[in-house]
């Protein structure tokens, strides 16, 4: 059995599957029934990708894998059964031989306060599709807005952390936002603002200065305000609390410090290194042979850096994943079990438009070259639907985009805090929390993040490891306290009233989100 299906999930189970033909039976256990290509979300937030371009259906890409629909919530070693919760809310338990846990990881949260109720994360496809509705709305409602502080108010977006994540969500956004307002205009002298904020002292710090000077400079030429060795202090409903004193106006927070381990391992009871399952170069967790882990759950020893372990990327977790299939069905008396080494080869990193940056074989490249080279590893790494997202990025270079909201996803329905950013909270129904008691978090210094790195070559029949860097930058400081688990969707504190809140009052026209 498989717990997961990101990077490292998908891969095993398409390993397994492959090695195994037929002879044995591979369930995969996951609250939704798409694998999700992370390193694209930025392009469906900014209206450049429709969301189903960036999913791949699990049945059609793992054609002899039994798909079981829920989020497991309990898993007992010594019964060898996972419990989980079904879409409906219905219980259920499995049982297995051989386990694979690929949970993946969860935003991660500071103790800084107002930031839970009024930021929104980038891990799951819920959170991009409402911030493209959001941000949509703020332009539009800062269109008509009665007063010049309101209208800059609402066209003021805030993105903390400039890792990887955020300087991709800041350079889509700002030229999404630019094309909005070609169709609506906002007051005279008022222009979309972006704010990247991050406690490093230069943007993208992972990378070499050359690389990072070449992002900054992207970023400012096109008007974001970029301010490095800045944080946020305090987050509310009018706007943002910096470390220097500064308040800015804003309804926008996006939350981009990076990610933590899925909280479900730290229930296991076995060992942990900073919230990640320790295994062994082959995998496995100590004391349970036929338990695996790979992915951003898991603690592998990095047999290049003696001492360490390899980072939270989805490089590390497609090629994990690879590997914990080879050595599950290395124990079943197919081949030989492998341990788990990496070479990298480069890295790549979308500026939106024809710019990026990228670093193929330790050769620094910029602008559009790197642009294409960008695109086009990402069409050569994903698992499906290679000619839809090529056909939108033709129709994106020709056509204007278009700026509506769909009110499919809302704000109360994408907490910041919870372990199930692919899935969008539903009223009424229980939400499991990102628990933070178990295990306090440690936290990284600033420029911790780690690079898109460009695959090692692959056998012909598999794909190329997708990379993209879900990071851990902020300053050290330690995790607020966890919030306590309610039934009916959490309230937020805004200066206004929200019309996507469920309930039986009735709303006003042309309120805040």
């Amino acid at each position: 059995m498989i717990v997961g299906a990101g990077f490292a999930g998908f891969q095993a189970a398409r390993t397994l599957s492959r090695l195994t033909r037929r002879r044995a039976d591979i369930t995969l256990l996951k609250p939704t029934d798409y694998f999700l290509y992370l390193p694209l979300l930025p392009q469906v937030a900014a209206g450049v990708l429709e969301p189903r371009r960036v999913t791949v259906s699990l049945a059609g890409a793992l054609r002899h894998v039994r798909l079981v629909l829920g989020e497991a919530d309990g898993i007992d070693l010594a019964r060898r059964t996972v419990g989980f919760t079904g879409p409906e809310g219905d219980r259920g338990e499995l049982s297995y031989d051989r386990l694979v846990l690929a949970v993946g990881s969860v935003n991660k949260l500071l103790p800084v306060p107002g930031v839970a109720e009024h930021a929104h994360g980038f891990r799951g496809l819920p959170e991009a599709l409402y911030l493209r509705d959001h941000v949509t709305r703020q332009i539009e409602l800062a269109a008509t807005a009665d007063d010049a502080e309101t209208c800059r108010a609402r066209c003021t977006f805030v993105v903390a952390g400039a890792g990887y994540t955020g300087v991709e969500v800041a350079a889509h956004g700002e030229l999404f936002t630019r094309s909005l307002v070609r169709r609506q205009p906002l007051r005279a002298g008022i222009e979309p603002r972006w704010v990247l904020l991050d406690i490093a002292p230069r943007v993208l710090p992972e990378l070499d200065r050359r690389l990072s000077g070449t992002a900054d400079r992207v970023l400012r030429r096109r008007g974001v305000d970029v301010r490095t060795g800045t944080s946020v202090k305090e987050a509310t409903g009018d706007g943002v609390l910096l470390d220097d004193g500064e308040f800015v106006p804003t309804r926008t927070l996006m939350w981009c410090v990076g990610v933590r381990p899925d909280p479900l391992v730290a229930g296991i009871g076995s060992p942990l290194e900073r919230g990640r399952l320790l295994v062994d170069p082959f995998l496995n967790v100590p004391g349970h042979p036929e338990v695996f882990a790979c992915g951003d759950a898991a603690a592998v020893p990095d047999l290049a850096k003696p001492g360490q372990y390899t980072a939270m990327t989805a490089q590390h977790a497609w090629r994990q994943g690879k590997v914990a299939g080879h050595n599950v069905a290395a124990s079943l008396g197919l081949g030989k079990r492998r341990s788990y080494r990496h070479h990298d080869l480069g890295f790549t990193v979308d500026l939106g438009g024809v710019s990026g940056a990228a670093n193929p074989l330790g050769v620094p490249l910029s602008g559009p070259i790197a642009g294409a080279v960008t695109r086009g590893y990402h069409l050569a790494a994903m698992p499906g639907n290679r000619v839809r997202v090529a056909a939108d990025w033709l129709l994106d270079a020709a056509l204007p985009r278009q700026g509506v909201q769909l009110g499919l996803v809302r704000s109360w329905s994408v907490p910041l805090d919870t372990a199930s950013p692919e899935v969008a909270r539903v009223a009424g129904a229980p939400e499991r929390t990102a628990d933070r008691s178990a295990t306090p978090e440690p936290h990284d210094p600033p420029g911790s993040e780690q690079p898109h790195d460009l695959p090692e070559p692959e056998q012909p029949h598999d794909l190329p490891e997708p990379q993209t860097a879900r990071k851990a930058e902020e300053p050290q400081q330690t995790e607020q306290p966890k919030q306590t688990e309610q039934a009916k969707p959490p309230e937020r504190a805004e200066h206004t009233e929200r019309p996507d809140r469920p309930g039986p009052t009735k709303q006003p026209k042309q309120t805040e989100e």
